[in-house]
C-alpha cells in the first residue's frame, strides 16, 4: 500500500473545493496534477536561471547543466542507454510529425505502414499523411466487444514492405493496454520500424525501452504529474539515419528551436518526485528489477508500487459502476484480464449525453471528461462519435478509495434523477 497521506500532501491542488464539495480529480488521463516540488522547480529556474544556452556566463551554465540533468532523468525513467536517445519537444503530437516527415523523406511508393482504430489521433494522421509519398497506410481494427486490438489482423499485414508500425501503448479512451512487446517483436522480424504512444500509460507502470527493443516512443510530461512538455526517445542509430529537419546549426537532431527550459526544469522535478516516492514506497518491488540500481530502480520499483496500487482501486470503481442501472462500460472488465488495462474507465449512460453526466458531476466537485479525446476513429467504431461519446474516468495513484465510494454515490443519483 502506498502512503496516501503523505502522497497527497505533495499537491496542492487537491485541497481544492467546488460548491463546498471537495475536488475529486479523476481527469488525470487528459493531464494530471503536480506536485509543489515541480512548481518550484519551475519558479526556481525562472528565478536562477532564465537564460538561453551554452553561454560563457553562470545563469546560461546552469541552463545547460539542468538540460543535461532533465535528459539523464527520462534516460533513467524509460531506461535507455544514453541522452543521445532523448529529445524534448513541445508535445507528443508534434514529435510525431516531426518523425513521420523525417520517415516519410525515406519511403519509397509502395511502402506501407500500419496504424490503429484504438489510437489518438496524434499517432494516426501524422502516418497517414505519408500517403503522399506513396505509402499505403493499414488501419487495424478491434474487437469492439472488449476494444482489444485485432492482432490476428495486425500480423496478416506484416510483410517485406512494412516500414512503420504504429501503435500505443494504452488507449487513452479506454485504457486498453497493448501488447506492444509482441508487437515489436513481429514488426522486427519484417523488419520495420516501430512508433509507440506511450503518453497515457506513463503514469501508470513502468516502462523499459532496452527490455521492449523499442525503436521509437514518445510521452508527454503533463500525464505524469510535470508540465506541458513532450519527450521523444529513440534508439540512437534509428535517429542518426533518419533525415530531421532542423536548422544548420542545431545540434540536437529532433529538437526544433530554443526549447521550454523552464518546463524541462519541471519534467526533471516530475521524474524526480517518482523517483523518491520509489525509494521510500517501493522496497517491495526491488527484487524485480535485479539488473538496476539508483534511480533507474526507484523509477521502476515506485510505476511498480502505483501499478499495484492502481489495479485493486480501479476493480473498486468497476464493481460500483456495474451496478449503476443501465451504465455501458467500454473495455476490458473481464476481472482476471485488468492487467490489460490502465485505471481509466470508460461508460455511456442511456438518456444521459456524456456532457450532461460530466456537467452534473462537476457541480458536485467530480472532474471527469466527455468525449472523443482526439480517439476518434474509435470512438467512430464503437457508434459513439454522433452521440458525444463517452464519459472517462481516470485514476492515478493520488486517488482514493473514499473518492471512489463518494463519486459512484454521486453519480448514482445524477443517474436517477436525483441530482
Amino acid at each position: 500500500m502506498l502512503d496516501l497521506d503523505s502522497i497527497r500532501k505533495q499537491f496542492p491542488s487537491l485541497e481544492r473545493t467546488v460548491n463546498n464539495h471537495p475536488a475529486v480529480f479523476f481527469d488525470g488521463p487528459g493531464g494530471t496534477q503536480i506536485p509543489r516540488q515541480v512548481m518550484d522547480a519551475v519558479a526556481h529556474y525562472y528565478m536562477a536561471m532564465n537564460c538561453n544556452i551554452e553561454g560563457t556566463f553562470v545563469t546560461s551554465e546552469d541552463t545547460d547543466r539542468m538540460l543535461i540533468e532533465a535528459d539523464q532523468a527520462m534516460v533513467d525513467f524509460l531506461n535507455a542507454r544514453s541522452i543521445d536517445e532523448i529529445a524534448f519537444g513541445l508535445n507528443m503530437t508534434t514529435h510525431t510529425y516531426n518523425v513521420s516527415r523525417a520517415i516519410g523523406k525515406t519511403l519509397q511508393p509502395g511502402d506501407e505502414l500500419v496504424v490503429t482504430v484504438l489510437d489518438h489521433e496524434a499517432n494516426v494522421s501524422p502516418w497517414q499523411a505519408l500517403e503522399e509519398h506513396g505509402a499505403k497506410v493499414h488501419c487495424i481494427d478491434i474487437h469492439p466487444e472488449d476494444c482489444t486490438l485485432d492482432m490476428e489482423e495486425l500480423e496478416s499485414k506484416l510483410n517485406s514492405r512494412t516500414k512503420v508500425v504504429a501503435i500505443g501503448y494504452a488507449s487513452n479512451a479506454v485504457g486498453t493496454v497493448n501488447p506492444v512487446g509482441e508487437v515489436i517483436e513481429k514488426a522486427h522480424q519484417v523488419g520495420a520500424l516501430v512508433y509507440v504512444d506511450a503518453v497515457h500509460y506513463a503514469p501508470h507502470g513502468p516502462i523499459d525501452v532496452q527490455a521492449l527493443d523499442c525503436d521509437l516512443m514518445a510521452l508527454s510530461v503533463y500525464k505524469f504529474f510535470g508540465p506541458h512538455v513532450g519527450v521523444l526517445y529513440g534508439k540512437q542509430e534509428v535517429l542518426e539515419r533518419l533525415p530531421a529537419y532542423k536548422i544548420r546549426p542545431a545540434k540536437p537532431r529532433f529538437e526544433i528551436g530554443t526549447q521550454n527550459h523552464e518546463g524541462i526544469a519541471g519534467s526533471l522535478a516530475a521524474v524526480e518526485y517518482l523517483a523518491e516516492l520509489g525509494r521510500r514506497q517501493g522496497g517491495a518491488y526491488r527484487d524485480r528489477y535485479p539488473q538496476l540500481e539508483g534511480r533507474r530502480l526507484h523509477l521502476k520499483t515506485c510505476l511498480s508500487a502505483i501499478e499495484s496500487y492502481e489495479r485493486p482501486l480501479f476493480q473498486r470503481l468497476l464493481d460500483g459502476l456495474e451496478q449503476i442501472k443501465g451504465l455501458k462500460m467500454w473495455g476490458v472488465t473481464d476481472r482476471d484480464r485488468l492487467h490489460c488495462r490502465t485505471p481509466t474507465a470508460a461508460f455511456t449512460v442511456p438518456g444521459f449525453s456524456p456532457r450532461e453526466i460530466t456537467a452534473e458531476m462537476g457541480k458536485k466537485g467530480f472532474f471527469l471528461w466527455e468525449g472523443d479525446f482526439y480517439a476518434q476513429a474509435l470512438i467512430e467504431r464503437l457508434g459513439l462519435y454522433e452521440s458525444g461519446g463517452v464519459v472517462r474516468l481516470g485514476l492515478v495513484h493520488y486517488n482514493t478509495a473514499e473518492e471512489v465510494d463518494r463519486c459512484l454515490s454521486a453519480l448514482e443519483a445524477v443517474v436517477r434523477g436525483q441530482a
